[in-house]
């Protein structure tokens, strides 16, 4: 899997449950309103499953000194034909922020989603108030395109979205 000399993604496996359902946990503050990736067993289980790497490929983020959970991102609803495009979504943990591991991360998220998986755009949609988001974006080359009202339902409510792109000939 691709790696940095700081940061190396994983695939998402079962044997990672247990470590990721903790941290989640830990993180929560740090997520919500933003994001609810699974809190149990059976939710991570569902998650794992939907990661086919036809229609979705996930990735852990782990720190290559001690292998500490960074944070996760996913390429899903991957579109061939015309488009070869995908969305990217990403969540970090609480306690490793400002080290530049997610930034490290995403972008090989990036650049795995425009090499081995030959896509040709990715967007990302981040809701207006996720500052920490948006900057991750803007760091790893992402563009604000528009804005989408109640794009997203997330927590059980419509929620507004800024449209972020990425293309692989930026």
């Amino acid at each position: 899997m691709p790696a940095t000399s700081r940061v190396l993604l994983c695939p998402p496996a079962v044997a990672d449950e247990e470590e990721f359902l903790a941290a989640i946990a830990a993180s929560r503050a740090l997520h919500r309103p933003w994001l609810y990736p699974p809190t149990t067993s059976l939710d991570y289980r569902a998650y794992l499953v939907t990661l086919d790497g036809v229609r979705k490929a996930g990735f852990l983020v782990r720190r290559r000194e001690d292998n500490a959970l960074l944070g996760w991102a996913n390429v899903s609803e991957i579109v061939r034909g015309a488009l070869q495009g995908a969305f990217l979504g990403y969540g970090a943990i609480a306690g490793h922020g400002g080290h530049g591991y997610m930034t490290e991360g995403v972008g090989l998220v990036v650049r795995h989603a425009f090499t081995v998986l030959g896509l040709h755009r990715l967007e990302a949609n981040i809701q207006p108030g996720n500052e920490a988001s948006k900057a991750l974006a803007r760091r790893v080359g992402f563009v604000c395109e528009g804005f989408s009202p109640r794009y997203l339902k997330v927590g059980g409510r419509w929620r507004d979205h800024e449209r972020w792109a990425l293309r692989a000939d930026r």
